[in-house]
């Protein structure tokens, strides 16, 4: 527990803080990678050099000095944090290495106005934080061990199958290595693959799993990343793995982790809307498919949205997902067709997914929404959701990548 001491000084300096968030990030990662370059294997440089792994821990920092008092607020970040860190391997003696420089940099970008007493009350309130992602972690790793065909860390697996699912997608189908069992996972949780590249170190990259378990392997679709910046290469890992890696090629793979989930032995009572943009249609379809699978006879309304026919990948998954349950419904949207693509039944309507789109094809108040995609997207849906008055409770959603913000109690930073 924290001091009511500590308390009081977080309150008062996170105005300060959050003023300077960006700066104090930026700040943290340059003296982490000097000062502990070992830790670097852990973070995406990609997301460095764009920006958005500092953004991301600035609004992490703010939010959880905003909600010092309540630290309860916090919880569904703190299961965010702890399922990507056991993807990673991440382990405690990491969190000494981040308390120290996180504090060092707030001294560097604030400087005299960190007191000894400013610098022992950051300094607590990060050790509490640490101590319940340790805790949590500690127990996911547990699972994640015992249970049957489970795993930590790195695991060899061999690729059974290489599919190429539209001009920028591909699937790889992976079978373990030595034989063994597979372990269960729950749809839309992701995999960690550990890529040795020719060239470049390279951390590991997550996967979103786009089938659902039980069927004797684990699958990844995906996307040709072009480069994020014009001066910045191309996904380093997408295309290696699109160029590089074949049918029959060992890669070693970290155990299903992640905590935007659902679980079909525990199915939604309301009516589900899954609405994937681009390949945001990966964690989608697992858990479409593992509603389907258990029989659930709950109502499922699938939307996917795709520039045109050349990129849209797993466009028959989808479909057969209602030839396969009457209580499935599904919808393809094209914001760019080509011609034909409407005329010959590859998308069912074109333009964007709009309030008026979904009031027709969806029952919208009472569902349960579970939206993933790029980021533009992203914000389009939830606009959307907003001025159909759906509950935030009834939200469900997950970027790739580092979160762009986080929102806790009321509080967007």
């Amino acid at each position: 527990m924290l001091s009511k001491k500590t308390i009081e000084i977080i309150k008062a300096i996170t105005p300060a803080v959050a003023a300077h968030a960006d700066t104090i990030t930026c700040k943290f990662y340059q003296r982490m990678f000097a000062g502990d370059p070992q830790v670097k294997a852990y973070f995406n440089q990609a997301h460095q050099q764009t920006g958005q792994q500092p953004a991301a821990l600035a609004g992490a920092v703010c939010a959880y000095f905003s909600n010092i008092d309540n630290l309860s607020a916090l919880g569904p970040a703190v299961e965010l944090i702890a399922q990507k860190h056991c993807s990673l391997g991440v382990q405690p003696e990491h969190y000494p290495i981040v308390g120290k420089h996180l504090l060092a940099a707030i001294k560097d970008v604030m400087g005299d106005a960190v007191t000894d007493e400013i610098a022992a009350a950051v300094g607590e309130a990060y050790g509490v934080l640490a101590d319940v992602c340790i805790g949590r972690e500690s127990q996911i790793y547990e699972h994640l061990q015992t249970q049957p065909g489970g795993w930590n860390g790195k695991r060899d697996f061999v690729v059974d199958r290489k599919v190429k699912e539209s001009d920028i997608v591909t699937s790889f189908y992976f079978k373990p290595a030595d034989g063994g069992l597979l372990p269960s996972f729950l749809p839309g949780q992701y995999i960690t693959v550990h890529i040795d590249h020719p060239t470049t170190p390279t951390s590991p990259r997550n996967y979103s799993l786009s089938d659902r378990p039980g069927l004797g392997y684990l699958r990844i679709s995906v996307k040709r990343e072009p480069a994020a910046l014009a001066d910045a290469p191309a996904g380093l890992i997408s295309n290696y793995l699109h160029d590089a890696i074949n049918e029959g090629d060992r890669v070693s793979l970290g155990p299903p982790c992640g905590e935007f989930t659902i679980d079909p032995a525990h199915a939604p009572t309301q009516p589900v809307v899954f609405i994937a943009g681009g390949i945001g249609v990966t964690p989608l379809l697992a858990m479409a498919k593992g509603l389907v699978a258990a029989r659930t006879d709950v109502p499922m309304y699938f939307i996917q949205a795709a520039r045109n026919s050349s990129v849209h990948a797993m466009r028959e998954e989808v479909r057969d997902l209602a030839n396969a349950s009457s209580s499935v419904v599904t919808h393809v949207v094209y914001d760019q067709p080509l011609p034909g693509d409407l005329e010959s039944g590859k998308c069912d309507a074109t333009g964007f997914v709009t309030r008026e789109f979904l009031q027709e094809t969806t029952p919208t108040i009472e569902a349960e929404y579970y939206f993933c995609g790029p980021k533009p997207f992203m914000a389009c849906v939830e606009l959307v959701l907003n001025e159909l008055g759906v509950d935030e409770g009834r939200r469900h959603c997950e970027f790739f990548g580092p979160k762009q913000s986080l929102h806790v109690q009321g509080v967007d930073v």
